[in-house]
């Protein structure tokens, strides 16, 4: 049977941010916000271990998908304390939508298993993760935590139910989904681009819009305004980077998650203008 690995550490950080009101002192923080470990999984038959981040949250509170919408504190990721790991490939299970006082964040309640894909510098050898995971949980405020893990890589070949069952809710591609073809197009603004993708593609549901992000994680993407015409989806976001100037854009870096309103998500890489 598989089993998760020893407990991560988790550390608390002494700030809080509040979404409204007066700051929330360290002392008076819930205890058991979070539960973290690392389950190990198993070596796939590429040599690679599919392992997973298992959080476990209190009743009330969420995490944050990898771009939280309006508000919210997006996840990041260091593995650099690893051994024998050479890269890291995390698959996102499909995120629920949160309205809060008109504002649309992405993310997790109750559970999130988040499996990760450690490549190793050298194959059959054993793995160790050692990292750190710096993300943000909220229910009436904000606190930014950090996690620190580290486990030792099993390397059974017998996959872990429920981190197959995460993978299952991966968000499937935009072609799966009927896309016929996407483009985009970038003017340059005062302080960045302003990046207008057309995706054709047959509708998801009642309330769809697009979430779009770049390979460079200093530029900030804007939530985008969508709107139908005819087969297309349309969605316009403003792309600003730390010189807030226009830039050239890889096109090829360029990722749009559209979501359904119905509880279709589909994901695409890259687009053509």
């Amino acid at each position: 049977m598989n089993r998760p690995l020893r407990r991560s550490t988790v550390r608390l950080a002494l700030a809080a941010l509040v979404l409204a009101g007066a700051p929330l002192a360290a002392e008076e923080m819930p205890a058991d916000i979070i539960h973290a470990e690392m389950r190990g999984g198993w070596r796939t038959e590429a040599g690679n271990q599919m392992a997973a981040l298992h959080l476990t949250l209190a009743p009330g509170w969420k995490t944050y998908w990898r771009a939280p919408g309006d508000a919210g504190i997006p996840p990041r990721f260091d593995w650099a304390g690893s051994q024998n790991i050479a890269s890291a490939t995390i698959h996102w299970p499909r995120p629920d939508i949160f309205d809060i006082n008109g504002l649309r964040t992405i993310g997790y309640q109750g559970e999130l298993i988040l499996p990760v894909e450690f490549t190793p510098q050298h194959r059959g050898a054993p793995m160790t993760v050692a990292g750190r995971v710096d993300l943000g949980v909220c229910e009436d405020i904000c606190v930014p935590m950090v996690l620190d893990l580290a486990a030792d890589l099993p390397q059974s070949t017998r996959p872990d139910p429920a981190i197959r069952a995460a993978l299952a809710l991966v968000p499937g591609s935009a072609t799966s989904a009927g896309m016929s073809a996407v483009h985009c197009s970038a003017e340059p603004i005062r302080d960045g681009l302003r990046l207008t993708t057309a995706i054709t593609i047959p509708r998801l549901g009642p309330d769809e819009f697009a979430v779009v992000e770049v390979a460079d994680p200093s530029i900030w993407v804007s939530p985008t305004e969508n709107h139908r015409e005819g087969g297309q989806i349309v969605s316009v976001a403003e792309l600003v980077p730390v010189d807030a100037q226009p830039f050239a854009l890889d096109r090829s870096g360029v990722r749009v998650t559209l979501f359904g309103g119905s509880g279709q998500v589909v994901d695409l890489q890259g687009c053509t203008g």
